[in-house]
């Protein structure tokens, strides 16, 4: 208990101090994170808490799941309005059509979240995650067909996300997104 309080005093030291080095009122100018950037580390954020209530569901905890999975979702809703924003300012990104179609299919806005992955596939049409993503997508909204058709896109990319899509399809691996 005593190794875990240091701990925590020790991190919170830490990030004090990078917190003041990082920019305070120096003079110098800020460094600014974008709108992309904040949004993925939500969806990051978001994929933690999801994890986390997936270890109470294992155990039988529901409540501490369902309250991390209202965290998980709060923190999706932040990061898809900074998506929609971060399109905004640079339109006819893949990686962010990508992100706007996973953040809506986690908030169960599954027609909008295909209408993305179509975008984002309209201007990179090899893109790995917007294809495997679109495939799970069509297996959970019971279009196996259309699974397949995305997985032989990924056929050739000698990839973890066709590996992953074909698990899937096959029914040795559970979607975790």
């Amino acid at each position: 208990m005593l190794k875990k309080i240091c701990l925590y005093v020790l991190t919170f030291f830490l990030l004090g101090v990078s917190a003041y080095s990082a920019g305070g009122d120096s003079g110098g100018g800020e460094s600014k994170i974008s709108k992309y950037d904040k949004g993925h580390k939500l969806v990051l954020s978001g994929k933690h808490w999801e994890k986390k209530a997936d270890k109470f569901l294992k155990k039988g905890n529901t409540v501490k799941a369902e309250k991390n999975l209202a965290k998980a979702e709060k923190k999706y809703k932040k990061a898809f309005k900074l998506f929609l924003e971060s399109n905004d300012e640079d339109p006819n990104n893949a990686d962010t059509l990508n992100y706007l179609g996973f953040t809506s299919r986690k908030l169960g806005n599954f027609t909008e979240a295909e209408k993305y992955y179509l975008s984002g596939l309209k201007i990179k049409p090899n893109h790995k995650r917007i294809n495997q993503y679109l495939g799970e997508l069509y297996l959970n909204t019971n279009r196996k067909d259309k699974a397949i058709k995305q997985l032989t896109i990924l056929e050739s990319c000698n990839c973890k996300e066709y590996d992953q899509l074909k698990e899937i399809i096959d029914g040795k691996r559970i979607s975790k997104y």
